[in-house]
């Protein structure tokens, strides 16, 4: 296809592709589908090899959210059903962290559910930074808080914080038909005071709300001219106890030509696998690996993912390899610029959501143990509910976590 044979080219040299060029690829057929993976899988290689970066959620706070989004189980009203904690203390953090770098990653996300942290709040998490590097040489650690105020990012970044995490999640014509007690504005701002501070900014979206393929690009266009280093995508579990709970729009067809139009629109940026891959890519999951560079290792914030050992598993088999802590994640260009200290970076490049995100949307996935009996497939097309457990283990309960 002339078309693919066009965002190849464009990939290699960070030419950003038209938005016709985008849609095109959200449009693609079935029986395209393996072309549009293979052209978007030599963005991919070209700028990231095989390497799969692995990151690890700690969800520091659970629930108790007066936010409003409609995706969240920890949003205002939820009836979800999920842990509720409040702040885990320092060494609680750094322990739920352990078990995730134990099983290979090689970030840990600090999550708290919230509208955005009070100077306290800073403290608190500083605290917990500080307790996770002095224990693990080479980690890096990503906050993700909500909305910040001026001066909090850099007060993390001083605290040892390598990144900031904050979503775009949809359009901004559609952003107020998901959330209304903050705004699209806000959150581009929050985006801004992270990389304003010299923090690696992680800024992503969730797919299969109900938008229009017109929504997703002028999404990812955004996220584009933003230039955040790491793109979390997300796809939606619908929740029950959630008002888009019923939300059911997503194959795994459509989540891999969603991760290839990502991938041709911001090249040479980390683009994640974050919430829902277990239960909408499914089977289909060691080919969207050939996309993304990126995945999260075991649970979620609030529901279970797929077992740790099966997703170290998956990568060997796919024939990829886990990113080391000793190799550097992106191309040198974007390295450079950012060690100039301006907070941007040279090119456009382009991380969730849970009221304000770190990359893992609120549900995301199957039993987590890897000797548990696999669920009878539901029938073509039918809602895959039985794919989503609410979290009962690791951060906030006596149990294992699983990583």
């Amino acid at each position: 296809m002339d078309l693919l044979n066009t965002l190849v080219d464009k990939g290699l040299r960070r030419e950003l592709p038209t938005r016709e060029e985008a849609l095109a690829v959200l449009a693609t057929s079935d029986d395209d589908l393996l072309d549009v993976v293979a052209a978007a899988g030599k963005v991919r290689r070209h700028w990231f090899g095989r390497r799969v970066k692995l990151n690890y959620l700690v969800n520091l706070k659970s629930g108790l959210c007066p936010e409003d989004c409609s995706y969240c189980s920890q949003r205002l009203g939820s009836t979800t059903g999920i842990l509720k904690y409040t702040w885990l203390k320092p060494d609680e953090a750094s322990q739920a962290a352990a078990a995730g770098l134990a099983g290979g990653a090689k970030r840990v996300c600090l999550v708290a559910s919230g509208r955005g942290p009070t100077d306290r709040d800073v403290d608190r998490v500083s605290e917990t930074i500080k307790a996770i590097k002095d224990q693990n040489d080479g980690v890096e650690v990503c906050a993700c808080l909500g909305l910040l105020s001026d001066g909090q990012a850099e007060r993390l970044r001083d605290a040892g914080a390598d990144a900031y995490n904050h979503n775009l999640n949809t359009s901004e014509g559609t952003y107020g038909d998901i959330t209304t007690t903050h705004t699209y504005a806000d959150r581009v701002d929050t985006v801004q005071k992270a990389h304003g501070a010299g923090l690696s900014a992680c800024s992503g979206l969730i797919a299969g709300m109900g938008e229009s393929d017109e929504d997703l690009v002028d999404v990812v266009y955004s996220l584009r001219e933003l230039d955040p280093d790491s793109v979390p995508v997300n796809f939606l579990i619908p929740v029950e106890g959630t008002p888009l709970a019923k939300e059911w729009n997503l194959t795994p067809q459509r989540c891999l030509r969603i991760l290839a139009m990502v991938r041709f629109v911001c090249p040479d940026v980390e683009v994640r696998i974050a919430g829902g891959r277990e239960v909408h890519l499914r089977t289909m999951q060691p080919l969207a690996l050939n996309l993304a560079n990126s995945i999260f290792l075991g649970d979620y914030l609030t529901t279970e993912g797929q077992a740790g050992k099966a997703d170290l598993e998956m990568i060997a088999d796919a024939g990829f390899e886990v990113e080391g802590t000793d190799q550097v994640t992106l191309p040198e260009h974007r390295t450079e610029a950012a060690e100039a200290g301006c907070g941007s970076h040279e090119a456009g490049g382009c991380g969730s959501h849970e009221s304000a995100g770190c990359g893992s949307h609120e549900g995301g996935g199957v039993c987590g143990t890897a000797a548990a009996a696999a669920p009878a497939a539901a029938p073509a097309g039918e809602p895959r509910t039985d794919l989503v457990a609410v979290r009962r283990r690791g951060a906030g309960t006596d149990l294992a976590p699983n990583a």
